[in-house]
């Protein structure tokens, strides 16, 4: 049975709800892996991430969010491209700006992922907060 790139984003994103880390985490992307996040309330200056640094990053959000739930709203494919919306929102393990411990926070997502081989060699983030 041969799996879609859409299955694959999917799955992925609950990975990510279930805390996936290290080597769980590291099977969805191509080893030359390339993120960008765009600036946002977060990263003000943007980011770009190879694949260790997408690895810390989960390690380092572990100590921040207790759970978190992505929705997708909509997504679009053309051959190995796809373009995501998505709904985010995660309970905090610690204070973040107005939101305390355990307090909820929200985002909508527009996420562009690029596969190759059935893995994600590109993800770029365009990351909109809520308010905190």
């Amino acid at each position: 049975m041969s799996t879609t790139n859409l299955d694959t984003a999917r799955r992925y994103f609950r990975a990510i709800e279930q805390g996936a880390t290290g080597e769980a985490l590291a099977a969805f992307f191509h080893p030359e892996v390339k993120q960008i996040e765009y600036p946002n309330r977060l990263v003000p200056t943007g980011a770009t991430r190879d694949l260790r640094a997408l690895l810390e990053g989960a390690e380092r959000g572990q100590k921040v969010v207790a759970s978190q739930r992505y929705e997708i709203r909509h997504t679009l494919e053309q051959g190995d491209h796809m373009a995501i919306e998505l709904h985010w929102s995660a309970t905090l393990k610690v204070p973040v700006g107005s939101l305390p411990a355990g307090g909820t926070m929200r985002a909508s997502f527009g996420v562009f992922l690029t596969f190759r081989e059935g893995r994600i060699l590109t993800q770029h983030n365009y990351d909109c907060f809520e308010p905190f």
